[in-house]
Order: structure tokens, then sequence, then C-alpha cells
């Protein structure tokens, strides 16, 4: 191997309120006795990823400087969301929280050693870099034949997916509503809910995507722009029961509609009337934040509620190793079916600074997902 240092992306915010993105040359480092590096060769551009890589800087204000490897991007970032990014204000970050490629260095202990040579995923943030020093026990081995590209995204999507039913059993409800349900999850999610015979309601913004999502198989999928999309949720969640919903939009008043929605379906079948709403439980987890703007709640739906944040890393620390083994089993054994993920472009280290595709990637909209090849 003759590189001796590798590219990284690096995203800074100062306290005078700028971000800047710009690539650093980073030593690539010896191994330890349980480590591993790996060549990146894939790392997907998730939401989750642009919380990080641009924050809550107003990209209409970007400027691109320099070229190839010295490119920097500056952006603008209001002065009233400071507060909220102190902890990161001054200091570099390296960006991106999954990725797959081959293992070329592998340090002297047993599981570093079985590992080289070998095509792995890898959930452990800085991935948008050409080469990552990770712990053996953070690669996942990809089943034979099986590319970079395609376990490059074996870990968010899927497992928040597989983590959505599973909260939603472990909760006690039997359906569920997902929202901006045409993105690479809601697919995922469909697929899930079919093989497992869970009813879903799907939750879409244009009739595109209601057309997408049905052509999959999707049996209960309702556009947010129709006149009538309360009636036709309410209808949906009379024929499912569902009573649990995961929001990808966040900001709005989404989550009110459908809590509304729900007490409505829950009282079509109620035996006696309660002037304190429904006894059910009703509730709406918020796990993205499309919309940025308040969640704006019109309380029409009795007391028994809730709405409340959901976050994969926690979901996973709380089910402990045991609860995850035969989630990450599953992701593993059906990468290119259930779990395949479809991405719009393969951009390099440099491609992903490029002002005409940050404007693509930064408006987080569905069916426009890019992949990463830090070693294009």
């Amino acid at each position: 191997m003759s590189a001796t240092t590798g590219l990284q992306l690096r995203s800074l915010i100062t306290k005078s309120g700028e971000l800047e993105l710009s690539l650093v040359e980073m030593p690539i480092p010896e191994p330890g006795p349980d480590q591993v590096v790996v060549k990146v060769e894939a790392t997907p551009i998730n939401p989750s990823d642009l919380g990080l890589l641009i924050g809550p800087a107003d990209m209409s204000t970007a400027k691109a400087s320099g070229s190839g490897a010295d490119i920097k991007v500056t952006a603008k970032v209001p002065e009233q969301a400071l507060p909220f990014i102190a902890a990161r204000l001054d200091q570099t970050m390296p960006v991106g929280n999954e990725g797959a490629g081959t293992v070329i260095k592998a340090g002297s202990s047993e599981a570093a050693q079985a590992l080289l040579g070998k095509t792995v995923s890898a959930v452990g943030g800085s991935m948008y870099s050409q080469y990552r020093l990770l712990k053996a026990t953070d690669c996942q081995p990809l089943p034979a034949g099986t590319t970079a590209a395609e376990g490059a995204s074996w870990f968010v999507n899927p497992l928040t997916a597989l983590g959505m039913t599973e909260t939603m059993k472990r909760e006690g409800h039997k359906a569920l509503v997902h929202t901006a349900a045409a993105s690479n999850l809601g697919q995922m999610l469909n697929k899930i809910c079919q093989e497992d015979g869970i009813p879903l309601v799907n939750i879409v913004r244009s009739a595109e995507q209601a057309k997408l999502l049905r052509g999959i198989g999707a049996k209960h999928v309702v556009d947010s722009t129709s006149a009538n999309f309360t009636e036709e949720l309410t209808q949906a969640l009379v024929e499912t029961g569902a009573t649990i919903a995961f929001d990808a939009i966040g900001g709005g008043k989404l989550a009110s509609q459908i809590l509304t929605a729900m007490e409505m379906a829950i009282n079509k079948t109620a035996k006696e009337y309660s002037r304190y709403g429904s006894t059910t439980h009703k509730q709406v987890y918020i796990y993205g934040s499309l919309n940025t703007g308040p969640v704006e709640l019109t309380r029409n739906y009795g007391t028994a509620w809730g709405v409340g944040g959901w976050l994969l890393t926690p979901f996973l620390q709380k089910i402990g190793r045991s609860g995850q083994a035969p989630l990450r089993e599953r992701v593993v054994k059906n990468l290119k079916t259930t779990f395949a993920s479809h991405y719009t472009k393969v951009v390099s280290l440099p491609e992903v600074l490029d002002l005409k595709n940050i404007a693509v990637y930064g408006k987080r909209s569905t069916g426009e997902k890019f992949l990463i090849n830090p070693n294009k």
C-alpha cells in the first residue's frame, strides 16, 4: 500500500456564525491489536448526517472557493441558532455515520486478522474519509458477493425501520403510521410490515409518492396535500387500528393531525361516550425534522396521548446487544432485497462540496439520495 495519507471531510461552525466545510489530509494510522484500517468505498448522505454536515446554516448564502482537494465552502449560520450548538462551536468535526469498504490493514488479534481483505460495513462516525481506523468488533463483514455500495447503508435506515416495528410491539400497539413514507427508509418499512403482517398507514406529500408506494404493494397510502386528507387518514386508521406514529417531518401541524385522526378513528368504534376522550393511548414519535419549525399541537384528542422524540442509538442501547443481534442478522441476510437502498448519484469527496450537489442533497427530499465514494 503506497498511500500514507487520505482525505477527510470536516465541518466547522465558528463562534462568529460561519459554517466552513473543507477536506483535510490525515495520516493513515497503524492499527492496534484489535483494530483494522478500512479503505472507505461507499458512505451515504443521510438526513442524520446533514445535521452535523451543514447544521442550521443558511445554505442560500453558501460560497465556494478553491477546487479539487482544496475546495472550501462557507455559509452564514443565523445568530439565534448559535446557543443551541454551543458545544460544537470552533471545533472542526468529521462527518459520516455509516459506510463500507475493504479492510487493508489489520492488527494482530484473531478477530482483526480474520477481516483482512474483506468487504465490511461499519457505523462509527467520521466515515466521509478515504481511510478509517475502526475496532474489529465495530465492523460487520458483508456476505460474499455484496459490494461496498450495497452494504453502505446497512445500519441507519434498516435498523431505524426495524426499531419502529420493535418499538410498536414493545409498547403494545398493533399497527403504525409513518410520514414522509416514500423515502428509502419508508420503502424498507413497507417491506418489513408486509413480511411481518403489520398494518401500516403511509402518509406522503405528493401523488407521485403515493403511486410509488402502491407500486411496491402498500395498502394504506394517504396524501397530506389531498383536500380530504383528514377523512382519508381517519378511514385508514379505522381499518388498521394504528395508535402509534413515527414522524419524519417534525415541525408544523402533522403530529397533531395524526393524533386527532387517531381519536376520531377510535370514537367511530367506541361503545360509549367519554368526556375526557378515549382511554386508548395514542403516541407520535418525532424522529426527523424535514420541517424545522415548531411542532404545533391543537389538543382535541382527549388526555391519553404522547408526543416524544425517538432516535435509533438510544433505542439500541435500551434493547442491548441481545435485542440487537436478531435485527442485525435480519438486515445483513436481506441487504439486496428488503433493505436495498437506491441512490440517485455517486460523488467523490470534493464533489460533496460542489454547490450544485449541496443544493440537491441539502433539500432532504425523497428520491434524492447521494452516495459518496471517498476513493472515487
